[in-house]
């Protein structure tokens, strides 16, 4: 039976699942969530409370960026490679990116708009920041580090020819994209669960009482119950994040040529009540359900929400268990990694033959030298077990001299890139010492040039400021009337300098005024928006919103 540790990582919160899998059977052994101050002694706790010592370990990426490139289905698997890497070089160029401080992956996807060519989902992280994690692993066996992104979709068993989203909202959000049964896209927004955590925790100064809130928490919806103040009293913190999610997946839906049937919700965001009613409101004909684990059989012992919470860990687990995409881990596998499985041996006589050999066996013994296993009398036929113990010392024997040549070949290719690894250093500190004294010639005759072009700068962004002040108030205004939702006011503007705008707004409902944030995030009316806690007085709610002018639209 094989089985793996799944270990979700956020700032605040650890989310972990220990799966086992014996033949087509999977079952979820322990899991849970902790908070945490001390990420190692948390890592080290849950390993210790789910007998995980020697268990393999999967666990997240962290900062992940998603690219996609078109190759030609042409391409041969050698010059495959060569091409993506080619293609994110590129994109490193055009975004002033060094292409070797990241490390990478792909997949390939359906392209379902052009057949004659590859899509490729290709997926980055920093150097740096991986190793990080694979040193924070170190005294563990550490297997797979993959982007949850990708691995989210081993949860479910979709349907032949199903087209559906899979929306992840944990710390960041992740739209997952799959079209039958094969992952399509996956888009990675910068919003998600740590927004809401963040403003409740603000509340409470307890990020584990905010967890809580935000699970009791239910969500208005036009068919629901009325709901006590304890039900709805912190959807001021959470619905301009979900109103901005929401917007997000509508726009996937619109964008995908492939027509998106099913939106399965997921993540810490998914265990607010009624969400996924609140997602079909917003997503007109389109099914919303909260994803379940499909392997788990739903019972009345058995709460699904519990599986829910921790679907990212469960991912991972069966990431590593070899479910899923696989090329996709970052974690490479060291050589002294799978050489236990390369020696292991094992002979196992049939039941066939198994009385016979030893017959045959025992008279051999008898016949010749009764005190020894092997006999050396080579007139003497060899019996099986004599022959398969003589193959099996055989084969160690060449795997050892193999190994041990493969061996000293790493090493010496290790010894040689270090001198030139050296070398290059010492060249390189002989140039800089070089450019050292050039800069230094540079820097005292630009000193002097940089006060003046600064001053000159100051004045002219001042009258430029003053300009686009001018024309930037109407056409705001333009703009705040045609996303403007029924029921809320604006009651006063104010242009606090040349670019930032204070906004006060009154409505009945928190929905109204979510609304009229996300808008203007999404238009976008303003940048850099904040919106404050709204108050609520005599029935009405008023709440400030604050912002700079994108110069461009104006």
């Amino acid at each position: 039976m094989a089985s793996c540790l799944g270990i979700y990582i956020e700032n605040n919160l650890i989310k972990y699942a220990k799966v086992s899998k014996e033949r087509d059977q999977i079952k979820v052994e322990a899991f849970g969530i902790k908070f945490y101050d001390n990420l190692d002694q948390t890592i080290s706790q849950i390993v210790e409370e789910t007998y995980s010592y020697k268990t393999p370990i999967s666990v997240n990426l962290s900062e992940e960026i998603y690219n996609y490139f078109n190759m030609f289905a042409l391409l041969s698997k050698k010059d495959l490679p060569k091409a993506i890497k080619t293609e994110f070089e590129s994109y490193c160029g055009d975004k002033n990116y060094n292409p070797n401080v990241f490390e990478t992956r792909y997949a390939i996807a359906p392209n379902t708009q052009d057949k004659e060519k590859l899509k490729v989902i290709h997926i980055s992280d920093n150097k740096i920041e991986l190793n990080k994690k694979i040193q924070k692993f170190a005294s563990y066996k550490l297997q797979n580090i993959s982007p949850i992104g990708m691995t989210i979709p081993d949860i479910k068993i979709f349907e032949p020819r199903e087209n559906a989203l899979i929306v992840n909202i944990e710390e960041n959000t992740t739209i997952t994209t799959v079209l039958d049964q094969k992952v399509y896209d996956v888009k990675k927004l910068d919003i998600g669960s740590k927004e809401i955590l963040d403003r409740i925790n603000i509340k409470e100064n307890s990020y584990s009482k905010a967890y809580e809130i935000c699970k009791e928490t239910t969500i208005y919806t036009s068919e629901g119950k009325d709901l006590t103040e304890s039900e709805t009293g912190y959807l001021e913190d959470i619905m301009p994040t979900l109103y901005e999610i929401v917007g997000q997946v509508r726009k996937i839906i619109n964008e995908t040529m492939d027509k998106i049937e099913k939106v399965y919700i997921t993540g810490t965001a998914a265990l607010i009540n009624n969400i996924d009613l609140y997602f079909e409101e917003y997503l007109e004909n389109i099914r919303c359900e909260i994803l379940k684990p499909s392997f788990i059989k739903i019972s009345p012992e058995i709460n699904i929400k519990d599986y829910v919470e921790v679907n990212t860990a469960i991912s991972l687990a069966l990431s590593g268990l070899g479910e899923g995409i696989t090329g996709i881990n970052f974690k490479k596998p060291s050589l002294m990694d799978s050489l236990p499985e390369f020696l292991k041996i094992e002979i196992t006589p049939s039941k066939k033959s198994k009385n016979k050999d030893k017959e045959k066996s025992k008279k051999a013994v008898d016949k010749k030298f009764k005190g020894n296993l092997l006999t050396n009398d080579f007139n003497v036929p060899l019996d099986k077990v004599e022959k398969g113990m003589i193959r099996t010392a055989i084969g160690i024997l060449i795997l050892f001299v193999v190994y041990s040549g493969f061996a000293n070949l790493i090493n010496n290719q290790i010894e040689n890139k270090e001198a030139e690894a050296q070398q290059s250093i010492s060249n390189t500190n002989s140039q800089i010492q070089s450019a050292e004294s050039d800069r230094q010639r540079v820097m005292s005759k630009t000193s002097e040039y940089t006060t003046k072009i600064n001053n000159l700068q100051a004045i002219n962004d001042k009258i430029t400021d003053i300009n686009k002040t001018k024309k930037s108030i109407p056409n705001l205004l333009n703009k705040l009337m045609y996303i403007m939702p029924t029921g809320v006011q604006i009651t006063s503007i104010q242009n606090t300098n040349s670019t930032h705008i204070e906004i006060q707004a009154q409505s009945k409902t928190y929905d109204q005024l979510g609304f009229l944030v996300a808008s203007i995030k999404n238009e976008p009316v303003l940048n850099n928006v904040i919106s404050a806690v709204g108050q609520k007085q005599n029935g009405i709610i008023t709440m400030k919103i604050e912002g700079d002018l994108p110069w461009k639209n104006y």
